[in-house]
């Protein structure tokens, strides 16, 4: 702590290390606090909603992370030149990064988190787990395989009994885990575990432990402060997972009890005194679904949590604030016995992606945003943002509260269908889907659920959101159709012994479907359009956003012929990008003689490669080249098939 800074005094100016709504949310602490903020930004981030609502921003870097907002000389640089007295990391980045942290210090600059110790302790999974053991906190069962051959780790295996998980010790985020049921697959699965470890995290050490069936994911938000007194302010239910990411999280959960919440407490709280814990801290752990009443010690995310606003919801207390306050030397101000939970809280997770896609990612410009209204949202857009593909595909939570958990689940539900994004796909009408599973509003959760559900479908567009389109579409001559004559090009409508008909248009959903409707008498009531740039008509009516594709009469029978082909409908000679993104390979020259199933083009968007490949034999074209920006739905290659196919 700088020797200007009293341990009683708060900070007058605090950087903000991090972006979109975590930046945001620590900008509103700060100007309640009357404490000036400082926002840093990459290149696409310079107009973004976190740099214009703080104080003073500074510049760190073109989009690249490694080159931005993980550039911790230029975040240093920044908070230097800003007078800040202290750096709020926010999550993820640099948020647990031990050498920041010291960094921090040597610059007398406080980091607001955990001292380097804590984060090195901490951030390593088998070093975690077997400090956090010396203190009594329950572990799974299991080992540490570095460094130890194949042969040792199959009799080890077979000590701590199958069926196991293998993971990645320095890894995150579910890269590199093996499920391993018996030993005949345990030589494989470590190969496979070391081989993604060691590409993605550059380390192949591997934990090997018991697999907790059907297992439940709860975690327990600690605060401890410098004078060494640590609370816990309740559990979170994040059980609801897809690929190991979290979707929706709840508090409290509705699976654990007074006793319960009371030894989990304990527990974490253990955890965070072992390594004289600083700050907002999570420890995590699993949850057996059938014994609810055993739970295991997974980690400590040594930052504050995305999910943190359900905390703040049922104890009416504002975490950021208390993180700041102990950063600065000043006491927790409240005792265990001081903290109450009330009511319950459920967040859900707004993601750029398309679920009817396989949740391939999603970007471009917002056309319009609003939140629903009596729901906190944090979110990192508003209209005019552009989703990038060079940063995590979250743009906003929404979280909602009630006074039991049936009402938070509906006033969840009708804040989702309340919520308008047009422009950008995203997970909203599968979040609808997802909380009207009967387990979900049963609380009967494991992290599997949503693995288990069948894949998802869009919902169609209703009457309203189809008589919108039609008042939306701009009357050009091609929607008009291709026709000549004045009466056609009039628009008006008119037929020979018919008199003036009713206008119709046709549209094309993302799902292919052709859809038609009348133009409407009057405006429609209740419904949001936006024209995108490619000519759609993005619309949200009756809760459901929907993007329709404006088509002439010529277009529409053309396609309801592909369609009426049956299964010739799959081969289409036209290659398209699913999702907008960067050209990273393009793997045949123009010409080539290609076989079904054959990589043809590569593109990248936020960080995942998705290959397009050849429906059929045929000859390629290819309509792009690596380094190119392509949109969504933009023909990169076409293969034609035989004239005998």
């Amino acid at each position: 702590m700088p020797d200007s800074l009293q341990s009683a005094e708060m900070f007058h100016t605090v950087l903000v290390a991090n972006r979109g709504e975590i930046a945001r949310r620590v900008i509103r602490t700060l100007r309640t606090l009357g404490i000036r903020s400082i926002a840093v930004y990459s290149d696409p981030d310079a107009d973004a909603p976190h740099v214009r609502e703080a104080d003073a921003s500074y510049r760190v870097g073109p989009a690249a992370a490694a080159e931005s907002y993980l550039n911790g000389a230029a975040i240093l640089e920044a908070a230097r030149a800003s007078g800040a007295q202290a750096i709020h990391p926010g999550y993820g980045f640099l948020s647990e990064n031990a050498a920041f942290a010291v960094a921090c210090a040597a610059a007398g600059i406080v980091f607001i988190g955990p001292a380097p110790r804590a984060l090195e302790v901490m951030g390593d999974k088998i070093r975690s787990k077997a400090h956090v053991a010396g203190s009594g906190v329950p572990i799974i069962p299991g080992i540490d395989a570095g460094g130890l051959a194949d042969e040792e780790i199959a009799d080890a295996a077979a000590e701590v009994g199958y069926p196991l998980l293998i993971k990645p010790s320095a890894g995150g985020g579910g890269k590199g885990m093996q499920v391993v049921r018996g030993p005949e697959d345990l030589p494989e699965a470590l190969a496979t575990a070391r081989r993604v470890a060691s590409a993605a995290f550059g380390d192949d050490t591997l934990l090997l432990e018991r697999l907790i069936e059907r297992p439940r994911h709860i975690e327990v938000q600690v605060m401890a402060d410098a004078r060494g007194h640590v609370i816990h302010l309740g559990e979170r239910e994040c059980t609801l997972q897809r690929r190991h990411q979290k979707v929706v999280e709840e508090a409290p959960s509705p699976v654990i009890d007074e006793r319960t919440r009371a030894r989990l407490g304990i527990a974490a709280c253990a955890a965070a005194a072992s390594v004289d814990y600083l700050g907002a801290g999570t420890v995590e752990f699993l949850v057996a679904a059938d014994r609810p009443h055993d739970f295991f010690f997974i980690e400590m995310n040594t930052r504050l949590q995305v999910e943190h606003p359900l905390t703040e919801l049922v104890t009416g207390l504002d975490l950021v604030e208390m993180q700041l306050r102990v950063a600065a030397g000043q006491p927790l101000g409240i005792s265990q016995n001081e903290v109450r939970m009330n009511g319950h809280a459920i967040e859900a997770r707004v993601y750029a992606e398309s679920p009817a896609r396989g949740f391939l990612p999603a970007s471009g410009p917002v056309l319009a945003w609003t939140p629903a209204p009596d729901v906190r949202t944090d979110s990192a857009v508003e209209s005019g943002s552009v989703v990038t593909a060079d940063y995590d595909p979250m743009i906003a939570k929404v979280i909602a509260y009630g006074r039991d958990r049936g009402a938070a689940l509906a006033t969840l539900d009708r804040a989702l269908g309340q919520t308008v994004l047009l422009g950008v796909d995203t997970n909203i009408a599968f979040l609808r889907a997802l909380l009207a599973e009967e387990a979900v509003r049963a609380g009967d959760l494991d992290t599997g659920l949503i693995d288990r559900m069948p894949p998802f479908v869009d919902p169609e567009p209703t009457g309203l959101a189809l008589r919108a389109a039609v008042a939306a579409t701009p009357r050009t001559e091609e929607t008009r159709a291709a026709a000549s004559g004045t009466l056609w090009r009039s628009g008006s409508g008119w037929r020979a012994g018919g008199g003036a008909q009713p206008r119709r248009s046709l549209f094309a959903t993302d799902a292919g479907e052709i859809l038609s409707a009348e133009a409407p008498a009057d405006p429609p009531v209740g419904a949001r359009t936006a024209v995108d740039g490619d000519g759609a008509i993005w619309v949200h009516a009756d809760g459901v956003t929907s993007r329709l594709q404006p088509l002439t009469r010529r277009a529409a029978m053309q396609r309801q012929l592909a369609m009426n082909a049956g299964p010739a409908a799959a081969s289409h000679p036209e290659l398209r990008a699913p999702m907008p993104g960067t050209v990273v390979a393009v793997h045949v020259t123009g010409g080539a003689r290609v076989r079904a199933g054959e990589r043809i083009v590569t593109i990248e968007a936020m960080k995942m490669e998705h290959p397009i490949i050849a429906p059929h034999d045929g000859t390629a074209s290819v309509e792009t080249i690596v380094g190119d920006q392509v949109h969504r739905d933009q023909v990169l290659a076409r293969v034609a098939a035989d004239p005998a196919e």
